[in-house]
This record gives C-alpha cells, structure tokens and sequence, in this order.
C-alpha cells in the first residue's frame, strides 16, 4: 500500500513482499505451453531493462541468513521452515543510475527458500509486501509458513528494494531525533504550531539529503520495477512470477507497464489505485480508516457489555474516540518510559490497530486505558507503525517510505494549499481527516523532483494479473481493486473481491480467496473476473 508517511509501517506488518533469487533455470516441470503466462518471450523484451549484460549474467552467492539489521528492524535470524529448508541470503547489483547502466552499482538483499518440489518447480515467486520502505528479507520469514503452499512449486523470494534495509538503506534523522519528530503536533492549530510543523519538514528533508543524497533521485518506484526484471535474469526466469501486497501492487503494476512481456503470472493484493494522485490517494485513505473505524464501533456495540468502551452506538463510541483525542491535544498522558501519548501519537496507534480485525482487541484495550490516564498500548501500537523497537532504536522504513513516496510524486502542497484542503478531509473523517490532511506536506522542500502524477501501469498484451480488492481495507480502499484492473487493460486485468475486513485479503486466511490465488499460480487456472469471495 502507499499510505500516508504515518499509517505506512503497520501496512508492512499486514502485508508481504516475495521476490526470487536463484541461480540456475528454472525447471520446466509440468508448465502449460499453452499458458501465455509460462511460455517464454521473445529474447529481445530483455532489450527493456536497459540493464547492461555483465550484471544480467552474474552469479548469486547464496549463504545463511544473518539476523535482521537494525535497518531492516532488527530481531533474529530467520528460523528454519517446517520439514528442516533453511533460509538463504544473497546480493544482487543494480546499476544506481539506469540511465548510465555501465556506470556505479548498488548491492540489493535477496532472501529465498526453495520450492518443496524441486521436479515440479516453475520458477521463483517474487514477493513486495508494501510501504514502500519495509524490508522483505525481513518480512517474508516472518510469514513464510503462510505461503507453504506456494512453496510446493515456487521458491519464495524477496529483498529490500534500493534505498530500503540493507540495499542502501536511505538515512535521515538519528534515533534521538525522530522520537522528538513522532512526538510533535501533526495537525497544527495556530501559527505557531504551523512553523514547527514546518521548520520539522525542512529540517527532515535537509538531514535525508545529507545523509544519502547520493542515493535519493535513483529510489522510486520505476528503479525498483528495473531492478525486479534484472533479477528475474539473474534468477534465470523467462518470466516474473509475482506476488505484490499494499504498495507492491504499485509497483507490480508499473512492472507490468515497463516489460508487459516479461509477466508471469502474479497476483496484486491490497491495490493502490493507479488513477488517484496524492491528494485523492490520501482523500481515499480517510475515508477508508474512517470506514475501519465505523466497523470496529459498530462491533463493539454488538458485543453489548462486553465492550470496554462507553456508548450505546456506533456513533457514540466514535465520539468518545474523538473526545479522548481533544483532550490528548491539550493535554497528553503518560506513554512509555519518558514519552507521553500525544493527539498525533495516539491517532497512529489508532490507525495501525484498524489494520487487521485481529487487532481491534487490542485497540479497544489501547483506547479505555488512555481514558483513564494510561497511554502506553496505543503509544506502543504508534511505535510498531513508526519502525521504534522497545530499545529506542528505529528501522529505516520511515526514511524509505518518504525518499520513495517523494522520488515518485511530483505533487508539492504549500502551507496555503493544504490548508484549503483541510475541510474536505474533516468531512471524509472526522478522526483522521486532519491527521491525513496535513501529511500531504511530507515531500514539500524535499531535495529531489518526483516522476509523476499517477503511475502508468497500462499492460497490453501482457499475461492476466489477479487483481484482488477487499471491501472492508482501510488502506488501500475497494475501488482502487477496480481501478487497476481497468487501467492494466482488457484481457490482462482480473478482478476479484473479498467481503472482509483489514488490509489485504491472501493473509485472512480465507479459503475461497487462497484456492483462487493457489489455482493461478500453481495451475494456470485464472479465476473468472468479478469472483466473489465472503
């Protein structure tokens, strides 16, 4: 998904990002010639990648997995799947600049697990999990036994796109300077909370350029599209075979766009909606979460007094929501350890909890503590959305999300434009269309011009793509399922729904959804457009 610079890191967390890399060509096994999504193109489509020969041709060296980079959010190194496979690690090098492709190279980080099935393999399942920012060498073992499966006959591959983790991780601001950043005011009230907001603004894009100024115009989206097709030749693929969560539809989609030859068969899930620009895509987010939010209220009511929170409505309990967020504005509580729970802090606890369904549990939780003075759950919720570890250290998804997001929109809101826009946002939502409203300000000053105002993801004569949209996703809202499908092209574009609540629709484990995506890619069977799934 590309949410706004506060909602992005939960959407990682509800997402996932496979991308392959293996070194030998791949198995014929039992693969349909007649399925235009396994034949192989003509060899002149590689022509598109602009990617000179020598780094087409060169050799992977596959080792074990170290633990997770504090970049990449830290941890330990990932365990072992079930039956024994082990992960395995690599580096890839892309040029930094395609323009000049037999100039200076960057080194990508690529984690793999083997297909189960190594006679029937069809090739490597490539997986982008979303953000943009989030590290999918470190994502993809953490939702691995989800995709078993696929493994049957795909190894599992993902990496850290360019300017993310461990590809040249974009850096900005030490940690000390972004627990003060997270703990300003993101909707100022008054002119003086606008030159702070401001001034922060300033100040985030100066220590970006700063710190990584030589990777900064070369880290959006088309790079990263440029970068998959290298590594489906270095992974010896005639095809990408694809699997985009949340932001990675995006991308999925521009790859599409880019070498309509060169895709497999691939699944777009949680789909960002190619024909809205920042400003509608925000738009569309606040009235997505508002949405989220009406469901979870509505819930709660249903629960009668099993629900923790006061009110008899849905209506009810979402004013009490706004009320506590008044009142944090003028006065926050206690967090954790020094930190207090402001208005900005909680509003992003609020929104990283309307995630998943699975965690309305712990929003409902987070909510009637902070009533009550404690602010810790949802400043911790907050932090799981921002890339803090309880330790005080931060990963490096918010650097990538904003270098990403800025590399790609052309779109640069002054103080006066935003402003205008405010009430537009209000009325989507009353409890994040401010919250929303003001990040329409993230890329403005940043040191580096954008590409576009949408992406261009139109893909004839490309192989179909499974284009799932969930009806109850915060994120990336239901229309923009239609949308893409629409703008990938007449024959390529195959829209489904999932009647369901949270972001993305594979990871709810609903049967029908799986047996849908399982038959494509496994076997070729595409599902008739407009399948419903409840």
């Amino acid at each position: 998904m590309r949410t706004s610079p506060a909602l992005r890191a939960a959407a990682l967390a509800a997402t996932v990002t496979v991308l392959l890399p293996l070194t030998g060509c791949s198995d014929g096994g039992d693969k349909d010639a007649s399925d235009p999504s396994t034949t192989s193109p003509p060899r002149a489509a590689n022509a598109a990648t602009g990617s000179p020969s020598g780094l087409a041709a060169q050799k992977l060296k596959w080792t074990s997995c170290p633990a997770p980079s504090q970049a990449q959010g830290g941890g330990k190194a990932p365990s072992p799947l079930p039956g024994g496979a082990t992960w395995e690690c690599s580096t890839m090098k892309v040029p930094l600049d395609y323009a000049k492709p037999d100039g200076g190279t960057i080194a990508l980080a690529l984690i793999r697990a083997k297909a189960i099935n190594q006679k029937k393999r069809i090739g490597s399942l490539v997986f982008n999990f979303g953000g943009p920012g989030g590290s999918g060498v470190a994502t993809l073992p953490a939702f691995g036994t989800e995709y078993d499966k696929l493994r049957t006959r795909y190894d599992l591959v993902s990496f850290d796109p360019r300017g993310v983790g461990r590809s040249e991780g974009v850096e900005c601001e030490s940690d000390k300077q972004l627990d003060a950043r997270f703990q300003q005011d993101g909707t100022p009230d008054d002119a003086a909370e606008e030159k702070a907001f401001l001034d922060d603004t300033k100040t985030y894009a100066a220590a970006c350029e700063k710190n990584s100024g030589r990777e900064l115009p070369f880290v959006g989206t088309t790079n990263a599209a440029r970068d998959m097709d290298l590594m489906r030749q270095v992974l010896g693929d005639d095809r990408l075979y694809y699997f985009g969560i949340s932001y990675g539809t995006e991308l999925g989609g521009v790859y599409a766009h880019l070498f309509p030859k060169n895709v497999g068969r691939s699944v777009l899930d949680a789909v960002v909606d190619p024909t809205e620009d920042a400003e509608e895509s925000s738009l569309g987010q606040a009235k997505g979460f508002q949405l989220a939010l009406d469901n979870f209220a509505k819930d709660c009511v249903d629960r009668g007094d099993a629900c923790k929170l006061p009110g008899s409505t849905a209506d009810e309990i979402e004013q009490g929501v706004t009320d506590l967020l008044g009142r944090l504005e003028k006065k926050p509580v206690r967090g954790l350890g020094t930190r207090k729970l402001t208005q900005t802090q909680a509003t992003t606890g609020i929104a990283a909890a309307l995630y998943s369904k699975e965690t309305w549990p712990l929003l409902e939780q987070g909510l009637d503590e902070a009533d009550g003075g404690n602010g810790a759950l949802l400043l911790a919720l907050a932090d799981s959305l921002n890339g803090r570890a309880e330790d005080g250290r931060y990963d490096n998804s918010a650097a990538a999300f904003t270098a990403i997001s800025c590399a790609d929109s052309k779109e640069r809101f002054t103080l006066d434009q935003t402003k205008e826009k405010l009430p537009a946002f209000r009325e989507a939502s009353p409890v994040f269309g401010d919250y929303l409203g003001w990040g329409l300000m993230a890329c403005t000053g940043w040191p580096v011009d954008g590409t576009w105002e949408t992406p261009d993801v139109s893909a004839p004569g490309a192989a179909p793509i499974l284009v799932i949209g969930n009806t109850g996703d915060p994120a990336t809202p239901y229309a923009g399922a239609k949308a893409m499908a629409e703008k990938l092209g007449e024959g390529v574009g195959v829209e489904m729904t999932y009647k369901g609540q949270g972001h993305g629709a594979y990871n709810s484990n609903n049967a029908c959804v799986q047996k849908a995506v399982g038959g494509y890619l496994l076997d070729g069977k595409v599902p008739a457009g407009g399948t419903v799934c409840g």
